[in-house]
């Protein structure tokens, strides 16, 4: 690894750890009895991951990542890419392989409760939807999670 892409490196992490950061102070303090977020808290957290996933992919314009959120998730390298940069963000997918006990935690911190049951059933539908699926090139598994979970949650909700 070079000096530039080791920096470059550095700092996409460092970005992630101010989007974390963000997230933490946009949803104040959390009861422990009541870990949900309310629907503005959920869309704002979104809007950063959106923030820091759509630069990295010109390709995707923000009318294609608007249609990805409404549930038109076309077949594509780069928008699965970007898919791919929000599912990490959001600790569901690590190099191609979904992350079901990362995914479950995340969605207690992330969805508002009225949320929870029907995403944890959609979860544990998709929970095989990335085996035997390559990440590279074309990041493939994120694809194919972010339809298992379309097509399995009454409520779709992607940033």
């Amino acid at each position: 690894m070079g000096l530039e892409s080791g920096i470059r490196q550095i700092v996409s992490e460092m970005k992630f750890h101010l989007l974390l950061v963000c997230v933490a102070i946009s949803l104040g303090p959390i009861p422990q009895s009541e870990a949900g977020v309310t629907e503005e808290q959920m869309w704002s957290a979104g809007k950063l991951m959106r923030d820091v996933c759509l630069p990295k992919y010109p390709k995707v314009s923000v009318e294609v990542a608007d249609n990805i959120r409404n549930g038109d998730i076309p077949n594509s390298k780069d928008t699965n890419c970007y898919i791919n940069c929000i599912l990490e963000m959001m600790q569901a997918i690590k190099k191609g392989k979904f992350q079901l006990e990362s995914t479950l935690k995340q969605m207690d911190i992330m969805l508002p409760n009225s949320y929870k049951d029907e995403y944890r059933k959609g979860i544990n539908l998709c929970k095989d939807s990335t085996v035997g699926l390559k990440n590279a090139p074309n990041c493939d598994p994120a694809h194919a999670l972010l339809s298992c979970l379309k097509n399995n949650i009454k409520v779709f909700v992607f940033p």
